[in-house]
């Protein structure tokens, strides 16, 4: 009886070793191959950023208009915005909020996010620094509006700059 277990165990412990000698080869094989995939994303994943840094440093052209909380210019709910801040209509201006065409918005693959602060450069006397609050309807795009008080005259700057101010995050 006691030989008759020699042989199984041994037959077990040979199996054993097999696969692990064999799975040992095929994760190291993987960790070559991942390796060098990781290496190229993260050599990716760099010169994106700096691109992005750079596009960044000199801004994005857009052109700015204005809005004013009132519907047909805002969904039926214009005391609020998109991501949801409730506002005093008649105290619109005061609060420097802009919407972004939602090419520029992350959630649609754009750099700036709701709560972001952007400076806002070639609109004259509307240069300044804005928070984004809000989302303009599909159609627009390269577009910032900033939100004014019912009382604003309307107006329009061509190929203003944003620049998204990262220490204020």
């Amino acid at each position: 009886m006691k030989g008759s277990l020699h042989m199984p165990m041994a037959f077990v412990v040979l199996i054993t070793l097999f696969n692990s000698f064999f799975s040992i080869n095929i994760l190291e094989d993987n960790k070559r191959v991942y390796s060098e995939e990781i290496e190229i994303l993260v050599n990716q994943n760099k010169e994106l950023r700096f691109e992005l840094n750079e596009f960044l440093k000199y801004g994005i052209v857009v052109d700015v208009t204005m809005y004013q909380p009132v519907w047909p210019q805002t969904d039926r709910t214009p005391n609020i915005t998109a991501d949801g801040t409730r506002i005093k209509i008649s105290s619109a201006s005061e609060y420097k909020f802009v919407a972004l065409s939602r090419n520029l918005l992350k959630r649609w693959g754009g750099p700036f996010d709701y709560g972001d602060f952007i400076l806002i450069k070639g609109t004259g006397y509307k240069d300044g620094i804005y928070q984004v609050r809000d989302t303009m309807n599909s159609k627009w795009v390269n577009m910032v509006d900033i939100l004014e008080s019912t009382h604003v005259k309307p107006y329009k700057f061509a190929d203003a700059h944003i620049y998204k101010m990262p220490w204020l995050d």
